[in-house]
């Protein structure tokens, strides 16, 4: 009996950065395929560094589709602040990266 072992990885689905490829320079989301990659396979301090916004992104993402089926009452504040925390940690974190 033969058997075949097909295994398929996340890697295998990442989409190249246009900006990158096209301008020669990282865009504001560079690395956040790479850091969720990262995530699910448990190195949450290398997930981290590549990409810091991926803590609150993540959860932005649930509430969204949470609210989106169950709708609740404050979810458009909490929605507002995720929003307001990633966007400022992924312009924090991207002028870093330029300088450094």
């Amino acid at each position: 009996m033969i058997t075949i072992k097909i295994v398929v990885s996340i890697e295998d689905y990442m989409l190249p950065c246009l900006t990158k490829q096209l301008l020669g320079f990282e865009c504001l989301g560079c690395g956040s395929q790479r850091a969720f990659s990262l995530l699910i396979h448990g190195e949450f301090i290398l997930a981290f560094k590549m990409y810091p916004a991926i803590y609150t992104l993540i959860p932005l993402f649930l509430v969204i589709g949470a609210n989106y089926f169950l709708k609740f009452k404050y979810a458009s504040k909490i929605i507002s602040f995720l929003a307001i925390i990633s966007v400022s940690i992924i312009v924090i974190s991207y002028i870093y990266k330029l300088i450094s």
